[in-house]
């Protein structure tokens, strides 16, 4: 499953590619998705290239191929892209069926409370079979803004993998000194972790390696709409 910004930008790529036949260039795409810095583009270029739905061609400049498409992907006119595009609705009364997965809601996230703390078997969500893919799963409601640039809003049911490895730039739920949960981009700059916001106006908590214990990483999103 991708983020909301992976997916916009797919879909930009897509579209520029079947209408001119070529890659639109960094500036282009920084633009279209509404960020700062081209070093955003080049975080989501690199997320996408990892999960297969993009291959950067060799020895040409600003060539992208757009591999695949996420499952049920309806690609709309390009002045449509720029909407968020995550499941919506309420999988929570819903029945499991073969398309769908009944996995365990944790709770919500939030800062100062553990993972463990937080489970509760009495309480599943349902979502799409897909969304799940091969890992052991569960759920965690957002408390919070700090990964609004992500298109992660407060409320929001994100889907997580669970497991303690992740790569650079993946969006993880790293336990700190044991204590306090969050959701946030890993970052791994020398012997240090880094734990990235999608927020301007959260800052980016450094801390040595041997203090940050990762949960899972996050593979999908469910907003529910009242």
């Amino acid at each position: 499953m991708l983020t909301a910004k992976q997916q916009q930008l797919l879909l930009f790529i897509d579209d520029r590619l079947k209408s001119g036949g070529v890659s639109p260039s960094f500036d282009e795409m920084k633009d279209a998705l509404g960020l700062k810095s081209k070093s955003g583009v080049h975080r989501l270029i690199s997320a996408l290239e990892e999960r297969g739905f993009i291959k950067r061609m060799a020895n040409r400049a600003r060539a992208l191929e757009v591999l695949k498409l996420p499952e049920g992907t309806v690609v709309a006119d390009s002045q449509d892209i720029a909407q968020d595009n995550v499941v919506a609705g309420n999988f929570g009364a819903s029945t499991p069926t073969a398309d769908t997965f009944e996995i365990p809601m944790h709770g919500k996230i939030a800062a100062g409370t553990p993972i463990e703390a937080l489970e509760n078997v009495d309480s599943h969500v349902t979502v799409p079979a897909s969304m799940v893919g091969r890992g052991n799963c569960y759920a965690l409601e957002i408390s919070g803004d700090s990964m609004i640039d992500l298109g992660i809003m407060d409320g929001d049911t994100v889907v997580i993998e669970s497991g303690q490895t992740a790569r650079d730039g993946e969006v993880v739920v790293a336990l700190v000194d044991r204590e306090e949960a969050t959701l946030k981009t890993l970052r791994k700059s020398g012997s240090d972790i880094q734990l990235v916001p999608a927020n301007a106006s959260h800052e980016t908590q450094t801390y040595a390696a041997n203090r940050v214990q990762v949960q899972g990483r996050l593979v999908g999103l469910v907003r529910h709409y009242h």
